[in-house]
């Protein structure tokens, strides 16, 4: 009997041993059995590979479950981060600033104070895109044309208002038309629309599909529109598209701004330093995905434009390289 009593005694205190030590690992297997969703842009755009550089690295080197999602981008993907349908998604800061302060796109809505940035990516630059024969060598000249001003709500779209705001005019100047820059590209291949609003890296790709049956050209921002934006909106800066991006034997001025990577505030400090980690000991696999990543993401840029503060998972990371004190 005692020796029975013994044995029962060790059994259970093994037991209790065992789970004194399973909510830690339950815990991190909870963490690695999470699935995180990066929202990006259309397939069509630079966005979209990006975020499957990301996924991959958070999936394959990782070992999270993950996958890429194409949306309408900026203003749809701060939407689905704040109600838990994305994990990571890709902005334009102008749209987050708005967002974050309630202005703009997110006018009249109460601030969206949980946004967190993860790192900064890569510029984009607004790119009017035209053709040779459409009679538009100036912004002005937009004024009664047929302009595709991006999705509605698009990052792209709140980009043309603001444009259109800068040069003195409206929606009401223009004959707009709400398509993405895929879908705007091959209407002025077809006749249908005479410019677009291209905000993306470069070189974008359906500006290159398109200068391959048209001879293409690129409306400047410059002069007192630049100058207006830069002093209402200080997220944009002057850029150049560098002669020869398109064929273009000269360079091109127009307005640049930051693309941010957004993270849930709500994923825990471990698993946000673990993917900031993981991308950085992985950059090659970001650089492989496009070239505007492969020139500009690197650990130097990765505060540059930030609109809003860092999930603590990051600034960990970024304080333990020395990028941040």
């Amino acid at each position: 009997m005692k020796k029975l009593l013994v044995l029962l005694l060790a059994v259970a205190l093994m037991m209790v041993g065992c789970g004194s030590q399973s909510p830690a690992g339950e815990g991190e297997q909870a963490d690695r059995n999470m699935f995180i969703t990066v929202a990006t842009g259309a397939t069509s755009g630079v966005y979209y590979p990006i975020g499957g550089a990301f996924s991959n690295i958070i999936e394959h080197e990782l070992g999270y479950r993950s996958s890429v999602q194409s949306t309408g981008a900026s203003v749809e993907n701060i939407n689905l981060l704040l109600n838990n349908r994305a994990e990571l998604a890709i902005t334009m800061a102008d749209a987050v600033l708005q967002a974050y302060q309630g202005f703009g796109a997110f006018d009249g809505e109460t601030p969206k104070e949980d946004l967190r940035g993860l790192m900064s990516l890569y510029p984009n630059y607004v790119q009017l895109v035209t053709t040779a024969n459409s009679g538009i060598n100036t912004f002005d000249d937009l004024r009664g044309k047929r302009v595709g001003v991006g999705a509605p709500n698009s990052g792209v779209e709140l980009n043309a208002r603001l444009m259109l705001e800068a040069h003195g005019m409206s929606y009401e100047d223009i004959r707009p038309d709400y398509l993405n820059y895929g879908e705007a590209i091959d209407q002025i291949r077809n006749g249908m629309i005479d410019a677009a609003f291209v905000t993306s890296g470069l070189p974008n790709s359906t500006i290159m599909d398109l200068a391959t049956t048209h001879k293409i050209k690129i409306i400047p921002i410059e002069g007192e529109g630049m100058e207006y934006l830069k002093e209402n909106y200080p997220f944009f800066t002057s850029n150049i598209i560098a002669a020869g991006t398109y064929d273009n034997e000269e360079d091109i001025n127009t307005a640049s701004i930051m693309n941010l990577m957004l993270v849930d505030k709500n994923l825990s400090e471990e698993v946000v330093y673990n993917i900031t980690k993981g991308v950085f000991e992985n950059l090659e696999i970001i650089h492989s995905s496009h070239s505007a990543a492969e020139r500009h993401i690197d650990l130097e840029s990765v505060m540059e434009g930030m609109v809003v503060p860092l999930h603590p998972g990051a600034e960990k990371y970024f304080k333990e390289v020395g990028v941040i004190e």
